[in-house]
């Protein structure tokens, strides 16, 4: 059976150029997705693919407009009975934000396969028509249902949990906490590491009508009150706290925070580290502090504005989000 794959794009360097092979400095989101179905047209992927453009600009600049259009291709795709998957072509930068956003509100019971590049169309090495490739491969094959959003990159598949840009120049520059990839493939195998893990195939979160002001706070050496306070606005409902270490942080922060918390803002202890697993303290109940466990900083702020859109605000109903995640 030919798959039919709708690919949703947003720009970013897989549709960037730059007007030389060799060349450092690009223009991201170039390309527009009709151009560039015509160039992979002539690949022998096996697939039938159809195009919509929602945005053709950096991930730098992606935000709430941009995920409310794409959440809704998205929805309105895996609906169609006649698309069997989507693709999502993205800039990196922000790819792990948009992965995440859409994992936690689109259903699982079809593929969904974020897919980007590190260099532009026109460079030497060009990843992106591999990386796509690739990411047919994965999207067409059925037992990639039920594994949430997947994001493909330099041949590997990773779970939009897990995944986190750690690199700004070589294709290899992505990598999984607290689980490595999920995946291995090629334009012609794939090979999976364990079953699909969702269970059910409903959205966790309905998408908002709006995102809630969720502000992330980074931790360092010297960091007082006054630092937190710059960065607050009065609209702001959550903090997520970047924290040093295991989401730890100077003493006169944690009091700012601990105030905030008494006021009914939602506080979050993220790490700042690559790979920060972050443990509910002892204190962290009486402070009205949640632990963002396996989820870094730029995860856990989106997991918070959809927990604070959906009505919640308790502490402890936001851990077991956290814990469950």
């Amino acid at each position: 059976m030919t798959s039919r794959l709708t690919v949703l794009a947003t720009g970013g360097t897989i549709a960037g150029i730059a007007g030389s092979a060799i060349r450092h400095e690009y223009r991201a989101g170039e390309i527009t997705i009709d151009e560039y179905l015509e160039t992979v047209g002539g690949l022998g992927l096996g697939a039938e693919l159809s195009g919509t453009q929602i945005a053709n600009i950096d991930s730098a600049n992606i935000g709430p407009v941009e995920w409310r259009a794409l959440h809704g291709a998205a929805s309105t795709a895996l609906g169609d009975g006649a698309c069997t998957g989507v693709i999502v072509t993205h800039g990196t930068d922000t790819l792990e934000e948009t992965a995440f956003l859409l994992d936690q509100t689109l259903p699982a019971h079809k593929p969904v396969v974020v897919v980007g590049a590190m260099r532009p169309a026109d460079a030497v090495g060009y990843d992106g028509l591999r990386n796509f490739a690739n990411a047919v491969r994965v999207a067409s094959d059925p037992e990639a249902a039920g594994r949430g959003v997947l994001v493909v990159m330099g041949d590997r598949v990773f779970a939009a949990r897990d995944v986190y840009k750690v690199r700004t120049r070589g294709t290899e520059a992505f990598r999984g906490f607290p689980r490595e990839s999920v995946g291995l493939v090629t334009p012609a195998s794939l090979e999976w590491f364990g079953a699909p893990w969702r269970n059910g195939t409903a959205a966790a979160f309905a998408f908002p009508q709006r995102m809630p002001d969720v502000a992330i706070i980074y931790a360092y050496a010297g960091l007082d009150a006054t630092g937190v306070r710059r960065q607050l606005g009065e609209a702001t409902q959550g903090v997520v706290i970047a924290g040093v270490g295991e989401g730890n942080m100077p003493d006169a922060v944690r009091q700012e925070l601990v105030a905030l918390a008494a006021e009914g803002v939602c506080v979050v202890r993220a790490s700042r580290a690559d790979e920060g697993l972050v443990d509910l303290e002892d204190e962290d109940d009486a402070n009205r502090f949640v632990a963002a466990r396996a989820l870094n900083p730029q995860k856990a702020r989106i997991l918070l504005q959809l927990l604070i859109a959906s009505g919640e605000s308790d502490p402890a109903a936001i851990q077991r989000a956290f814990d469950g995640r």
